[in-house]
């Protein structure tokens, strides 16, 4: 017979090692889209298009470095899982080549990026004043590239050791700094949106060197070679393939909501619907921060718990986090309806894109809720090395979610609000359901040093 006080007990523990690695990851994760909020509320000021030529830009941005998140994720995993296994110099090793990872990446992504920079502006189908300024903003974020890839890897590697901590005082950090520099760089020196830009850049490459500092500092305390092997950065790299799929179609349903926002406000109301969607955007981005540092603890428990072959321990973890992820989405979502009218005077001084904010965030705080458990589900299925069939939903759920919002958009002239409703109903009730289907089952669960391939 099972015992009551036992399985309270067991819970407490479970909450505090939840709330161990989840705090500071979510003042961390809070701090992240503090960059974005800052040129937002910088830029904004400056005028409605120049917040809508961010909006743009950020949409850009946020895809190139979003589909390198398996830099953060995949490390995370791999080195919680050789962590729980009892090989720290492994977990460490396989971080240095994670960084490695990074930088050729960001390097690639940074040439092409700042070559290509015209075409993917013009891509969104707007022009004038708001195409100009996205493209002087996105020229000089794309030089942050490397960076913020290495920031992510390193963080990865820091999750992955149980260590959320250092990551949220080099976030706090860098966003602080960055916000001293985009008012002296935009009001000061009289830059504007570049002057954003480059703000937000010099914030990153420091924070980045941060970050490194400490990995190189664990690596060289317990022996783990610092040079390039290339055997496991290629091995970092196929592992991540799943993950980037995963992440691709993540970010692929995000642009088509954005695509979809402009074309069914072509005409003179364009620049007021692209900023009132790209500060809901940001607002949503917040929040999904907010809620997915649950999703980071996910990450590194699940991967150390299945690393140490603790299958039982890993089943009532996610139970837990599955019902901290709804709590936290509930929370999240009252604070953003109680709060929608006063957050569109803090980003512009434009009185119509505040009216036209509220009810487009009174249909994301509906969503919360939902976004809260499905970014947990997300984090323990990464954690347990699990992109495969994270690929695969990815797939399924943005096949479905991308044609029906496009042509609403384009043949039903659906409005903004009509595109929030389609990417919170659809978009994420198709993921918690593929989520949840495969939490429920038992393939998932593979232990061991290694994920199964």
């Amino acid at each position: 017979m099972r015992d009551p006080d036992a399985g309270r007990t067991a819970a407490r523990g479970y909450d505090r090692e939840i709330l161990r690695l989840a705090v500071p990851a979510f003042l961390a994760l809070v701090a992240e889209p503090l960059f974005l909020l800052t040129d937002a509320a910088v830029v904004g000021h400056l005028g409605t298009p120049e917040l809508a030529g961010l909006g743009i830009a950020a949409a850009i941005l946020q895809t190139a470095v979003g589909l390198c998140v398996f830099l953060a994720y995949g490390t995370t995993a791999a080195v919680a899982r050789r962590l729980g296994a009892g090989d720290l110099r492994g977990a460490l090793s396989l971080g240095v080549d994670g960084v490695w990872l990074a930088t050729a990446i960001g390097a690639v992504l940074t040439v092409a990026g700042v070559a290509l920079t015209d075409p993917l502006v013009a891509a969104f189908g707007v022009d004038g004043e708001v195409a100009d300024h996205a493209t002087a903003y996105l020229r000089i974020a794309f030089l942050g590239t490397a960076p913020l890839l290495v920031m992510l890897a390193a963080t990865g590697v820091l999750r992955g050791l149980q260590d959320t901590r250092t990551p949220l005082v080099v976030a706090i950090g860098g966003n602080a700094l960055n916000i001293v520099l985009n008012v002296a760089l935009v009001y000061g020196l009289d830059l504007g949106i570049a002057g954003s830009a480059l703000g937000s850049v010099i914030a990153q490459v420091l924070s980045a060197l941060a970050l490194v500092v400490v990995v190189v500092r664990g690596a060289r305390r317990h022996g783990a070679p610092l040079r390039p092997d290339l055997p496991g950065v290629r091995a970092a790299a196929r592992a991540g393939v799943p993950l980037i799929v995963r992440t691709l179609t993540l970010r692929a349903a995000l642009l088509v909501t954005t695509v979809a926002v402009t074309t069914g406000a072509a005409g003179a109301g364009q620049s007021k619907a692209v900023a009132t969607h790209q500060l809901a955007m940001t607002l949503w981005n917040f929040l999904a921060f907010v809620l997915d540092a649950i999703a980071i603890a996910a990450q590194a428990i699940t991967g150390r718990a299945l690393g140490a072959g603790d299958v039982e321990t890993t089943r009532a973890l996610t139970r837990r986090m599955v019902a901290w992820g709804l709590w936290s989405g509930v929370v999240t979502g009252i604070a953003l309806a109680a709060l929608s009218p006063l957050l569109g005077p803090l980003f512009t001084d434009d009185p119509a894109v505040p009216d036209l904010l509220v009810p487009v965030l009174i249909i994301a705080a509906l969503g919360q809720p939902i976004a809260g458990v499905v970014f947990v589900l997300d984090g323990v299925l990464i954690g347990a090395g699990d992109g495969g069939y994270l690929a695969k939903a990815g797939l399924v759920v943005a096949l479905v979610y991308a044609p029906i919002t496009l042509v609403a958009a384009v043949w039903w002239g659906a409005g903004l609000l009509a595109v929030w409703v389609l990417f919170s109903g659809l978009f994420m009730g198709g993921r918690l359901l593929t989520l949840w289907v495969r939490a429920r089952g038992e393939a998932w669960m593979v232990t061991g040093a290694t994920p199964a391939p």
